[in-house]
């Protein structure tokens, strides 16, 4: 049976400029795939480096929020499934979903876990060790974990994130499917036209500069990384590529400290095949980080930090380079790697291995397939067997939708 899908997305799939688009651009091939039918909507503006939807044959709505002419919408539209892009979008329009079309399928597809990322920036700023605990006293967990009751079903990048669901907040398996990345895999000749250790000069690092953790990481690169590595290497550059860098960014560029900013790139993938090394040095963080992936992707070896390797490998001996936390062991790693062709040649090795043996579309694809099949022809069961979501569902609706009607009747 092909089903309708309705994503209802926080912001318009830019691939270009985040690995959040290029994961939900990830998720509309694989629907397109099994030749379902997707009507994309948001509310947010269209922005000049957003996807054509139209092309990929995908309706594109405009939606308002506090606006009953939502209800309407949907009730015509009637989809048989409907993806909430981020918990705050379920919070928004999660009740209306549930109030017109009760009987379609609601996902939440997390991207990653905002209140995660949210708990660690807040511990780095205090300069404190985060904990698992500091999770539970944080307002926006709460209700990340609330939209994740009320969804039948919610998309988990992380291994990491999954296991932190079940195990600090005892969230069924049954409501949390594990999806991240997926690619195809790098054969031997994809390998043979990367250009060579020799072909390849400086370092890079990539990351939308509205993304805190990027923009953090960018800093620290400036004040404390780079001048370590300059003074190892006094003839290496650093290029900084990004969508939507501010004027403070642009202030950072500096030719002679070898510190280049540039800005976005409509090619990614040819910034970072050209560089010898990618540099990641994150401090904070959640999901999986698509910059590394990218970068294993086009035999690009990098070094980053426990944050930033997170969900998709622990152990530095099998990394795509080096994980390192220490600023100083960094740029150490940094200079080893930029320099010994042997080492550089088993790091960009390492990466083939991790894509190619955690990121498969095709296992991943027919799982996600399987399970929303599963869950459309036994939903009423499912949702038995969520009481939490069920009793939430009740409350939120209740209350959102009076706040949502009383902001509807101000605004007129």
């Amino acid at each position: 049976m092909n089903q309708h899908i309705l994503i209802i997305g926080s912001v318009w799939p830019e691939p270009s400029s985040s690995a959040a688009g290029t994961r939900m651009l990830q998720l509309i091939h694989l629907f397109l795939k099994e030749k379902w039918q997707i009507t994309f909507s948001s509310p947010a503006n269209d922005t000049e480096n957003m996807i054509d939807l139209e092309t990929l044959g995908i309706d594109k709505v405009h939606i308002e929020m506090n606006k009953s002419s939502f209800d309407d919408f949907i009730q015509e539209l009637n989809p048989s499934i409907v993806i909430f892009d981020r918990f705050m979008i379920e919070e928004q329009f999660g009740w209306r979903v549930a109030k017109s079309t009760p009987n379609a399928l609601r996902i939440l597809n997390t991207e990653d876990l905002h209140s995660l990322r949210r708990t660690r920036q807040e511990c780095f700023k205090k300069n404190k060790p985060f904990e698992t605990s500091n999770l539970l006293q944080n307002d926006i967990t709460k209700r990340e974990i609330a939209s994740i009751y009320r969804c039948d079903l919610s998309l988990i990048i992380s291994e990491y994130e999954i296991s932190l669901l079940k195990n600090t907040f005892n969230i069924n398996s049954e409501l949390l499917h594990y999806l991240p990345f997926l690619f195809e895999t790098i054969t031997s000749d994809e390998r043979e036209s990367w250009p060579t250790f020799e072909e390849r000069k400086h370092f890079v690092t990539i990351g939308n500069f509205r993304h805190e953790p990027n923009w953090n990481s960018i800093l620290y690169l400036k004040e404390t990384i780079w001048p370590l590595l300059k003074s190892k290497l006094p003839e290496a550059e650093l290029h900084i590529y990004g969508a939507y860098p501010p004027p403070k960014a642009f202030q950072l560029h500096n030719e002679k400290e070898g510190f280049f900013v540039k800005g976005w790139t409509e090619n990614s993938a040819k910034v970072i095949q050209n560089a010898k090394i990618c540099l990641a040095p994150l401090r904070f963080g959640a999901g999986i980080k698509g910059k590394l992936a990218e970068a294993m992707l086009l035999g690009t070896p990098s070094v980053t930090t426990a944050i930033g390797a997170e969900g998709m490998l622990d152990d530095d001996s099998d990394w795509n380079g080096f994980i390192k936390d220490d600023a100083k062991e960094f740029a150490i790693a940094a200079t080893r790697l930029y320099t010994n062709k042997d080492l550089w040649q088993q790091a960009q090795q390492n990466g083939i291995e991790i894509i190619n043996t955690m990121f498969q579309r095709k296992k991943f694809t027919s799982s996600l397939v399987s399970t929303i099949k599963n869950l459309i022809d036994n939903l009423e069961e499912h949702r038995k067997q969520n009481f939490i979501g069920n009793m939430l569902q009740y409350h939120t609706v209740r209350s959102t939708e009076f706040m949502s009607r009383w902001i509807e009747e101000k605004n007129k």
